[in-house]
């Protein structure tokens, strides 16, 4: 396995390597060469030893030979277990309560809630957000979006917005590090403002966060493990894989770690190049570096962009590489990528339906804020695969929250006390 920035071309010539920046040794390197048994040192001065020094060389040869077999036994494979984790997530969603009851409506009138996600212009975040002003308006309180372009200053000024405007509550979503707003954090808690994240690390990547009242992190490691697993079942254990990831999405590299195990585990012949491209260039560089990658290395059969907002600037890639082939699996369920399956563009996205994050979201502030005393500590959500077979079931055009089935949606409202 390979990592790159965007500027680290060429990719190492190596089958399985993980570098973290141009110049540097890789971390690890699987060498694919068995070591046998060492001949025993023999004294020849009598037949004994002679026939014993046979019999060590012949059971040196023996166990060279098993060990090459096992070598080979091992490098089969695991298309059953791949098949399996495929199949699990195949099925509908069911939804199970996160907590107890509670009277939303009353606790909840005449709060403000402002959220402030990663980018506006992503449109996975920003259909979570529209979820949440829906559910909101449901219960009968208000959550405000905060426009921005991804720009650190601008999450600073909308913590600034919130505690001069009466918030009661200001809510990173979609990526941001409460770590890196600590000083407006602290200003927030000074002001009497509840703070909440969600959807922004993976439940792997333990972390203190100062002054956040709610954490809610999302299984990403889970995903990683579903879409490694359902490419080596579609290329029959032979895949080489381009990924492209954000290391300043928080989540971005545990994701990716998991994907590369559960690859390595189902597949060790498989191969898999990982490039960052920052959220703020998406637009400009996802293409490029994909092209590049594709001119370098022809037998790469995979396209891994890590969230499947990044799909869209793949496309072009391909066309210009004249690889209209390659199949594109991905991670978020947006509403346009879905309508991307359904056109060819993209083969499967492993679905977390949106306004089941932002019902799930509220749920968890609801909670803290109402002092219902069970809030949680992970982002509830199911993961569900579409491909060809069911991505009709979320809309032609798909829409915000179809596919899933409704059982979240009544799920939800019985909890609060709505219906």
């Amino acid at each position: 396995m390979y990592e790159h920035d965007i500027d680290d071309f060429p990719p190492m010539p190596v089958s399985l390597a993980h570098a973290k920046g141009p110049g540097k040794r890789p971390e690890f390197t699987q060498v694919r060469s068995g070591q046998g048994l060492t001949d025993t040192p023999v004294n020849r001065e009598t037949d004994m030893t002679q026939t014993t020094s046979f019999i060590v060389k012949s059971l040196s040869l023996g166990t060279a030979l098993a060990l090459v077999t096992m070598t080979a036994q091992a490098a089969e494979p695991d298309l059953a277990t791949a098949q399996s984790i495929v199949d699990e997530h195949s099925a509908l969603p069911t939804f199970t309560p996160p907590g107890k009851p509670f009277d939303a409506a009353s606790c909840m009138a005449g709060k403000k809630i402002l959220s402030i996600p990663t980018s506006s212009s992503i449109p996975f975040v920003a259909g979570i957000q529209e979820g949440m002003v829906e559910a909101a308006e449901e219960i009968g309180f208000e959550v405000r979006p905060w426009q921005n372009q991804g720009q650190p200053t601008q999450w600073v000024q909308g913590i600034e917005y919130a505690i001069a405007n009466g918030y009661d509550a200001v809510d990173l979503m979609g990526g941001i590090d409460p770590n890196a707003l600590a000083p407006q954090i602290a200003a927030a808690k000074d002001a009497g403002l509840k703070v909440f994240a969600s959807h922004h690390r993976d439940v792997t990547d333990i972390k203190e966060e100062p002054g956040v009242d709610v954490s809610l992190p999302l299984s990403f490691s889970r995903v990683g493990e579903i879409i490694a697993s359902w490419i080596v079942t579609k290329t029959g254990g032979d895949a080489n894989v381009l990924v492209i990831g954000s290391d300043d999405v928080p989540p971005s590299q545990p994701y990716w770690k998991s994907f590369e195990a559960k690859l390595a585990e189902l597949c060790p012949d498989c191969k898999a190049t990982y490039y960052n491209v920052p959220v703020s260039d998406w637009a400009t560089k996802i293409q490029t570096t994909t092209q590049s990658a594709l001119l370098q290395d022809p037998s790469i059969n995979y396209l891994f962009p890590i969230y499947d907002s990044m799909s869209q600037f793949m496309l072009p890639a391909k066309a210009m590489t004249g690889r209209m082939d390659l199949p594109i699996a991905s991670f978020n369920g947006t509403p346009f990528i879905l309508d991307m399956i359904q056109n060819g563009d993209v083969e499967m996205d492993v679905g977390e339906s949106l306004g089941w994050i932002a019902r799930s979201s509220l749920d968890a502030y609801m909670r803290d804020i109402c002092e219902v005393g069970d809030t949680p500590d992970e982002l509830y959500v199911p993961f569900y695969i579409f491909d060809a077979s069911n991505a009709e079931t979320a809309g032609t055009p798909a829409e915000l929250d179809k596919g899933y089935g409704d059982a979240h949606v009544a799920g939800f409202r019985t909890l609060w006390g709505l219906e």
